[in-house]
């Protein structure tokens, strides 16, 4: 499941454009594919490629209820949305990150993160919301293009989560 461990890595600002909406967690296989090829073909009509895998970012998790996400492409350059699509920034600082195996183990994926983080004293740039908890910087990068292969067993994802600063 573990393609590469967790480990912790400084990271740049990244320009990004995307949609951001409110769903619950089971509409995200619907809701992924949309948004990613919804921003992609707005990114053509700009005469834009991307710079890097596409991603789902969380802002707010409650996985009872709904999650606050955004869902995009880092750019190279800023660009200014359409109201819809929104022009973005994922922060520089710590990260602290792994790569899974499988979309079916986005949770597994994700729970492995946190518990290398708590054995390591590791902290999180997150707080607690009134619709769940949020984070400053939480994000999946989609590594695998399905186009290239066809099998989800064998997609790669990058989970990455920005670390509080000091640690």
């Amino acid at each position: 499941m573990i393609a590469r461990e967790a480990q912790l890595a400084q990271r740049n600002a990244q320009n990004t454009v995307g949609i951001r909406t409110q769903v619950p967690h089971e509409q995200l296989p619907i809701v992924i594919p949309q948004f990613i090829d919804e921003v992609m073909a707005w990114l053509g009509t700009q005469g834009v490629e991307p710079d890097g895998a596409p991603f789902i970012r969380y802002y707010v998790i409650d996985m009872d209820a709904e999650l606050d996400i955004e869902v995009g492409w880092p750019v190279a350059t800023a660009l200014e949305g359409n109201g819809h699509i929104q022009a973005g920034v994922l922060p520089a600082g710590c990260y602290a990150a792994l790569v899974y195996r499988g979309v079916e183990n986005g949770i597994k994926g994700n729970g492995a993160l946190i518990k290398w983080a708590e054995g390591n004293g590791v902290k999180w740039d997150r707080w607690d919301d009134e619709k769940g908890d949020a984070f400053r910087a939480r994000v999946e990068f989609f590594l695998t293009d399905p186009d290239e292969e066809p099998d989800p067993s064998k997609w790669e994802t990058e989970v990455a989560i920005l670390v509080l600063d000091g640690d």
